[in-house]
């Protein structure tokens, strides 16, 4: 939360209260009401997606009508309904602003207390989810590099990209000549092999001993969790509808950006390809590990809208608030609702 706290101070330390203050009143809110729907919208299309690659791991558990919903040890109740997938994905997103990246662990822990299903592959389903998501962003940046690499490139280049390999082992200020990049290449390579030795020989010694020592044992099996729920990815039923969910929630977030941006008087020049660097740029913004991306969402969105379009910091700082708490407003009250309604139904088991 202190980090948070400093980028906001950082965001906001030159800006005038009175201009933030009219800047927020000159918006069109039908728009904005029009991204929070979207939000809303995407978070439906994402639980759907997610509830699509745990199909297969109900397949292999017999169902029985006679036992009850929620008792995770019921035959039934191993099976992953829409509204369980929705609720934990919701409460998910309202972990994330209390603790960074905790949403991840928490979702797994609704679905195992619902379904009955092991925690191991619920998270193996989580990895392989992610991990689709971040290909498809690493995608979406490289289209923005053959739109306008003048316009977009060399700011996710310059003010992404560079920052974060600095911070990468082998990475130094001599990196940015010749002879450095070509060092900092070498590492990173020497990096890989280092790791992916170190991997095989713990692989090894677990599978050896795996019998022999209750805790190696223990390791093996969540190891083997892990591969049942992202092997359940290439099992899972209508791979073509698990594309089709992908592409509408990029193009959700896409339109929630550019909803948004239609809130802007002053933002009318711009057009949609403009709406998908924002998006790209949020999306960043989102990834760092503060809560609920506050403070680093508004630090790189200003920044993108001062560098590539020489809007003021304080046009800026007003739509990177407007952009980030409208959607934080549809996590909270979706993320409220979905609690509320595993704690009710959690008391009526009882």
């Amino acid at each position: 939360m202190v980090l948070a706290g400093i980028l906001l101070y950082f965001c906001f330390r030159e800006v005038k209260w009175s201009d933030f203050v009219a800047g927020l009143r000159s918006c069109n809110y039908w728009w904005i009401g029009a991204s929070m729907v979207v939000g809303a919208l995407s978070v439906l299309i994402r639980s759907e997606r997610w509830r699509l690659i745990m199909l297969p791991l109900e397949k292999a558990i017999p169902n029985s009508e006679s036992a009850p919903e929620d008792n995770p040890n019921s035959k039934k109740s191993r099976k992953v309904k829409a509204i369980h997938a929705w609720d934990a994905l919701n409460i998910a997103y309202l972990t994330n602003f209390a603790i960074p990246r905790a949403g991840e662990i928490t979702r797994c822990g609704v679905i195992t207390r619902k379904s009955g299903l092991s925690f191991e592959k619920v998270v193996g389903t989580v990895v392989l989810e992610r991990s689709f998501d971040m290909l498809c962003l690493i995608g979406v940046t490289f289209s923005l590099f053959i739109i306008s690499w003048e316009r977009f490139g060399r700011f996710i280049q310059n003010e992404i990209l560079a920052p974060v390999s600095r911070i990468l082992p082998f990475s130094s200020e001599a990196a940015t000549s010749a002879s450095g990049a070509s060092a900092q290449t070498t590492g990173f390579i020497w990096l890989t092999i280092i790791t992916l030795i170190a991997f095989a020989l713990f692989s090894y010694i677990i599978f050896r001993l795996r019998e022999k020592h209750p805790v190696l044992r223990k390791i093996a099996n969540i190891a083997k969790g892990l591969l049942d729920g992202l092997a359940s990815g290439i099992k899972m039923p209508q791979k073509w509808l698990f594309f089709l969910y992908t592409i509408l929630l990029w193009v959700s977030y896409w339109l929630m950006s550019y909803t948004t941006m239609l809130s802007f008087p002053s933002f009318s020049d711009l057009g949609s390809a403009d709406a998908l660097f924002l998006m790209v740029v949020g999306s960043f913004g989102w990834v760092v590990p503060v809560q609920g991306g506050i403070g680093a969402y508004h630090l790189i969105v200003t920044l993108a809208l001062s560098s590539v379009y020489a809007i003021s910091q304080t046009t800026g700082i007003i739509f990177a608030t407007i952009s980030h708490e409208s959607q934080a407003i549809v996590m909270l009250v979706l993320g409220a609702a979905s609690l509320i309604n595993v704690a009710g139904r959690s008391k009526k088991i009882i």
